[in-house]
């Protein structure tokens, strides 16, 4: 009889540190991720001095950077953004390359959402950053650079406990000054900007073989 009882209490022990022992790896594994993602801009109309119209919904977008989890739902991460527009309609040809950099406050309200399926997380984030618009063609000389206010939604869809599959839907505030004159804004953009983006996430650190 004491036998039997010392058995169920090993067996008790080891699944008490083997559920330990995985739920420590899960939190492991988020603790830090890196991130990359190809999709598709939408530049504000109000960014262009007039005469100058962008495409409603250009290629491409790039983002990448890192992220690191402090709790459970709070989290920061830097990352880097590269889009190209171009011109539309009756307006003078040119293209833009519209590079960011951005430090972001990230937040994962998945646990206290209780209807969404296990393999869905949501994940918002927002912060400041910097914005480097670079004319290319007959504009090149009206470079301009501003600070930016940057804000988005994540869907992510596990396929590992290490990796996931996600969608991004952010927008960028600019905070660029006015063209003046307003020849320096010919072929050049000050405004807002859309993206959406689609990508893979995947774990830095953690236990290798999870």
């Amino acid at each position: 009889m004491i036998s039997k009882f010392k058995t169920q209490k090993y067996k008790l022990l080891i699944a008490a540190l083997l559920i330990s022992s995985f739920s420590f790896a899960q939190r492991d594994t988020n603790k830090w991720k890196a991130q990359i993602a190809l999709g598709v801009n939408s530049p504000s109309q109000s960014g262009f001095v007039e005469g100058f119209e962008s495409k409603s919904m250009n290629f491409p977008t790039i983002n990448a950077g890192f992220q690191r989890m402090f709790k459970p739902q709070f989290g920061a991460k830097l990352d880097f953004g590269f889009n190209r527009f171009s011109s539309d309609g009756d307006s003078p040809d040119f293209k833009v390359n519209y590079t960011r950099l951005n430090a972001q406050f990230v937040y994962d309200p998945t646990e206290l959402i209780t209807f969404l399926p296990e393999q869905i997380r949501l994940v918002a984030h927002v912060g400041p950053g910097y914005t480097f618009v670079k004319p290319l063609g007959d504009y090149s000389n009206n470079k301009v650079s501003f600070l930016n206010v940057m804000a988005g939604l994540e869907i992510h869809y596990g396929l590992t406990q290490r990796m996931s599959l996600y969608t991004d839907v952010s927008y960028i505030l600019g905070l660029g000054k006015d063209f003046d004159p307003v020849i320096d804004g010919f072929g050049s953009f000050n405004g807002n900007l859309l993206t959406i983006t689609f990508g893979i996430t995947f774990s830095l650190s953690g236990c290798q073989y999870c």
